[in-house]
């Protein structure tokens, strides 16, 4: 049964490039990400492993943890990150679990037969720190995943935990918010948005982001 959104994340025990993973205990308090690749050595899947290490400051200044996953071995891995780390001029130190029993591939909904009857699809899920999955997008093998839209979500979704705003089409960071339209009382809305809102419609009121 494939995951929802809400829906607490599966708890796994698995092998990985960094070590044995109990994967809720790993995440500890932070927000993570788990993302799939078909195989190892795979060409659009090092570009990406090799951007995500790149990346880590920007997970890091977000409490976010990255972990990867692929079907082969934990000795085929230590292989292929000396190439990813070669080729991308990276320097991989996140977890590849070792999944070759297909194990959290199923958990997670990652063997799509339609698409493959073995290899997994390359699905990235954001998981917060109650382990709740919060985001989940699948890509198909010839398109790599656009890991700025990844970490934008993941601003939207920690500011929106903590205000009652949205964020529009295209939002990034430092531009306006939308008030939720749920909030109706102007007192309260005066004091939690004290810059003030342009009510564009009566469900539409923009806001300048509240924490800038």
């Amino acid at each position: 049964m494939s995951l929802r959104l809400g829906d607490i994340a599966p708890d796994f025990e698995q092998d990985s490039s960094t070590g044995r993973i109990r994967f809720h205990e790993w995440l500890g308090h932070s927000w993570g990400v788990l993302f799939s690749h078909p195989a190892d050595f795979t060409p659009v899947c090092t570009t990406e492993l090799g951007l995500t290490s790149k990346l880590a400051g920007e997970f890091g200044k977000r409490n976010v943890k990255t972990i990867a996953l692929s079907v082969d071995s934990v000795a085929s891995h230590a292989e292929w990150i000396m190439d990813i780390n070669e080729t991308q001029a990276a320097n991989v130190g996140f977890p590849i679990l070792a999944d070759g029993d297909r194990k959290v591939s199923e958990l997670y909904d990652m063997i799509h037969p339609n698409a493959s009857e073995t290899f997994t699809v390359r699905s990235l899920f954001v998981i917060d720190p109650q382990k709740k999955v919060r985001l989940t997008i699948t890509y198909p093998a010839s398109t790599g995943r656009n890991f700025d839209e990844v970490l934008r979500v993941i601003d939207s979704l920690q500011l929106t935990d903590h205000y009652q705003v949205a964020t529009p089409g295209n939002w990034k960071q430092g531009d306006d918010v939308v008030i939720v339209p749920s909030l109706k009382d102007e007192e309260v809305i005066r004091r939690k948005f004290p810059k003030g809102y342009n009510a564009l419609r009566p469900y539409l009121r923009m806001t300048p982001q509240p924490d800038k």
